[in-house]
């Protein structure tokens, strides 16, 4: 398992943070997401054999919250 930090500077309330659970957290591959909404970061635990960061990254985007970037 990874654990990945993205900025998505485009959640603002608890409506957001529901939308990116609801969108990540049935994917094949996904074991844990955190939405932090102050600092406006998902952190996302998953297998990368199964599912890969561009996959998280369409997901959030379709789901209209864009990852900014990938934080280290």
């Amino acid at each position: 398992m990874v654990t990945t930090k993205l900025s998505v500077p485009d959640m603002s309330c608890g409506h957001c943070e529901q939308a990116v659970l609801k969108a990540l957290v049935p994917v094949e591959g996904v074991d844990q997401v955190q939405v932090d909404l102050p600092t406006k970061i998902v952190t996302v635990t998953y297998d990368p054999a199964v599912v890969g960061l561009d996959k998280v990254s369409d997901i959030l985007a379709a789901e209209y919250y864009p990852v900014a970037s990938v934080i280290e």
